[in-house]
């Protein structure tokens, strides 16, 4: 059974760095099975992330189908991909889209991770648009089970890594041996 996956918009009020209070809303996607248990698992959620009051705004079903954490990401992207089949009865190509929410730290990063969520298909796809996603954290369904404990876990670790700044020149090539590799 593949994940419901909803979008649930939290309204509180936030501390900057500077230490000025403001009132914020705020995007969080978490899978659940009905809207009750979206609420309710968006209520247990936040009570970690915010000590004071909290109201949900809105919550409806976000349209992904596929969620896929990186390591040393911290932002999600939404990353349209173009399905293509060939219609043998009409002889027309159909295009289908799907979305699939992708984290990484820039849109280069969103498209090579959205490539490697892919690279198991077997049809031909293009990926038309990526754009940066509102969505603050998502907090998957685990059943507590065995083995989705260790998915769990493994799915935290990669959403809290911390990403690696690489400072430009520190990669040790030159950029005109990067330019000839992807030329030839």
């Amino acid at each position: 059974m593949s994940a419901t996956w909803y979008e649930c918009k939290v309204k509180y009020r936030k501390t900057d760095d500077i230490g000025t209070q403001k009132v914020t809303t705020e995007p969080y996607l978490v899978d659940a099975i009905s809207y009750t248990e979206a609420e309710s698992r968006i209520n247990e959620e936040m009570k970690a992330y915010v000590s004071e009051e909290f109201k949900i705004t809105n919550i409806k079903v976000a349209n992904y189908a596929e969620i896929h954490p990186f390591e040393n990401a911290d932002r999600w992207f939404k990353s349209k991909v173009t399905l293509m089949a060939y219609d043998e009865e009409s002889g027309k190509e159909r295009k289908t889209n799907m979305y699939l929410l992708v984290q990484a730290n820039d849109v280069k990063e969103a498209y090579d991770n959205t490539i490697a969520a892919m690279k198991n298909t077997m049809g031909d796809y293009t990926i038309p648009a990526i754009s940066e996603s509102p969505i603050m954290d998502v907090f998957p369904y685990f059943s507590g089970e065995e083995g989705d404990l260790e998915q769990l876990e493994r799915f935290n670790a990669l959403k809290a890594s911390k990403p690696e700044i690489v400072a430009v020149g520190d990669t040790g090539e030159n950029i005109e041996d990067l330019v000839e590799a992807d030329s030839e």
